[in-house]
């Protein structure tokens, strides 16, 4: 069973890292981490490289496809970017079509979530009707072998919901606990009905910001 990890430059570090480290550990599993290039990429922050070893053409028919979001998604979406391309060929064999955070507005423009369900960052939820998809609220939405997670720390449920589906849930249960997965956050303000009114109103105009400095940039 080949897991494919789609990367682009300025994807969010997590969105990626924690399916991987689930993905791992699955039994008769290979991870591949391919991108449009051969090379290095970064993260958003610029402060994360991965040498990428595997581009999109060496990757044609992977069983799983899981695409990390990002602040660039939305623009990458709109110019029809290679990732999107490699998504909309590569479903066409999935076993599971799948992705965190943003990186569902790359699944819409690949024209996946036409007709289904799905879910993404509290911020971009609207952002889906655009592409015929159903915005839900909810953490992981599973709607025929597309699956979509929330915000960031969301891909890690993702990917052990996957891990039950695929390798039963005794093997998922066991990479739970080995990953010692089991938050507990010190602060009730994961969600946007949970935060503090300033704390949402703050972490809002800072996501937007980003969002606007990188449609200036293009």
């Amino acid at each position: 069973m080949q897991i494919a990890i789609g990367l682009y430059d300025g994807f969010t570090a997590l969105d990626a890292i924690g399916p991987f480290a689930v993905f791992t550990n699955l039994p008769d599993a290979t991870v591949v981490v391919c991108a449009d290039r051969v090379g290095r990429l970064r993260d958003e922050s610029g402060l994360l490289a991965l040498d990428v070893e595997h581009a999109f053409a060496d990757v044609p028919a992977p069983d799983v496809v899981l695409v990390p979001g990002g602040v660039i998604t939305r623009r990458l979406a709109r110019d029809g970017a290679p990732i999107v391309d490699w998504l909309r060929h590569a479903h066409r064999e999935t076993r599971y079509t799948t992705s965190v955070c943003t990186g569902a507005l790359l699944l819409g423009a690949a024209g996946i979530l036409d007709g289904r369900q799905a879910t993404t960052h509290w911020l971009a939820l609207e952002y889906l009707r655009a592409y015929g998809a159903e915005p839900v609220p909810e953490r992981v939405v599973a709607d025929g072998k597309v699956v979509t997670a929330a915000g960031v720390s969301s891909g890690i449920d993702l990917a052990l919901t996957l891990a039950g589906e695929l390798a039963g849930v005794e093997t998922a249960q066991a990479i739970q606990l080995g990953i010692e997965y089991d938050p507990r956050p010190p602060y009730d303000a994961g969600t946007p009905a949970s935060a503090p009114v300033d704390v949402l109103e703050a972490v809002t105009a800072v996501l937007r910001a980003a969002e606007a400095q990188v449609e200036a940039s293009t």
